[in-house]
């Protein structure tokens, strides 16, 4: 008898144990939320500064991060939220490399019991359930400020040899179908119907990057010459790729063709120092903090506005050198 009471003590001392385990180990995942994030690419200095701010903010804030680069590829993304979801992560955080298409894999998520964040780029699902907040810029505004800062400035900036009747703009787009591609050309649209006398007279995808901006550009000047006043550049090293093509075809970038474009990166405000770029619209790229609080909050019980608008503003070339040593990225 006395054996069985030994035995039975040994077995209610092990099960004591086994409970002891598994209460520690949901205490411990408990203490530090894991998140999911699929970053489009890295094909800009933008995207560069972004991922490592997203990587340092987890850091600090003691975030379990998973980082997928999808090399700007809607499928790599879709493969990596679901990767997410079968390892069972506290939140998804992505920015979408279009703007279509995320229904299925959204529904997926939110059958999961997992919340998910959009950051830098919004989608169209009809569903708005399907995500707790959206976190980044304002793309629409974006390209208003763009245009009513060319039209503000055109003027005292423009060729010598050109009158004021018309003004030929150039535009570089972002990715096709990408949320700040769409908004931003939106934007500065909305201005220019009040300028008449400002015309789009070409208008093509660079996607993003500085090649293609080249690329593209070298046709726009074959096609128009020296009939181009304005460039318009829905990112920085797309406008980068332009400036080269400009300098190739002998003319000068910054006074032969005005250049406006969106980043606010280094590289901009040295293009600007160097008299190439005429001016830089901000689009902050370090929104790591954010993410991470708004990722602490959720796991803490707290509902999260469905906008979180980071805050911006325009640079033009005479604050360049001024403003240089305090940027960031």
């Amino acid at each position: 008898m006395r054996k069985n009471i030994l035995k039975s003590i040994f077995t209610i001392l092990i099960i004591v144990t086994l409970i002891f385990a598994v209460f520690s180990c949901k205490a411990d995942k408990k203490g530090k939320s894991v998140l999911g994030f699929s970053q489009i690419g890295a094909e800009s200095e933008w995207q560069t500064a972004n991922s490592k701010s997203i990587q340092k903010a987890a850091e600090k804030y003691s975030i379990e991060l998973k980082f997928s680069d999808a090399q700007q590829k809607q499928e790599n993304q879709i493969k990596a939220i679901r990767s997410f979801i079968a390892q069972k992560v506290d939140v998804i955080a992505f920015s979408p490399v279009v703007k279509s298409g995320w229904d299925i894999v959204l529904n997926e998520a939110k059958a999961a019991n997992i919340p998910v964040i959009l950051t830098d780029r919004a989608v169209d699902a009809k569903d708005e359930s399907l995500w707790v907040t959206f976190l980044g810029s304002d793309f629409v505004e974006e390209g208003r400020r763009s245009a009513k800062w060319l039209v503000e400035n055109y003027e005292k900036l423009k060729r010598a040899d050109k009158k004021m009747d018309v003004v030929n703009i150039v535009e570089l787009q972002g990715t096709v179908g990408s949320t700040p591609a769409i908004d931003r050309k939106l934007g500065f649209e909305e201005v220019m119907k009040n300028y008449p006398n400002y015309k789009i007279i070409k208008s093509q995808t660079g996607e993003f990057t500085r090649a293609k901006g080249k690329e593209v550009m070298d046709a726009f000047l074959k096609a128009e010459g020296k009939k181009i006043d304005v460039l318009f550049a829905h990112n920085y090293d797309m406008a980068i790729g332009a400036i080269q093509a400009i300098e190739e075809a002998g003319m000068k970038p910054g006074k032969d063709i005005i250049i406006v474009s969106i980043d606010a990166v280094k590289g901009a405000f040295e293009a600007m120092i160097a008299g190439k770029l005429n001016c830089s619209i901000e689009y902050s790229p370090l929104f790591g903090p954010q993410l991470m609080e708004a990722v602490k909050d959720l796991m803490a019980g707290k509902i999260l506005p469905k906008r979180i608008v980071t805050n911006e503003s325009v640079f033009p070339a005479e604050v360049a050198e001024k403003e240089l040593s305090s940027r960031q990225y």
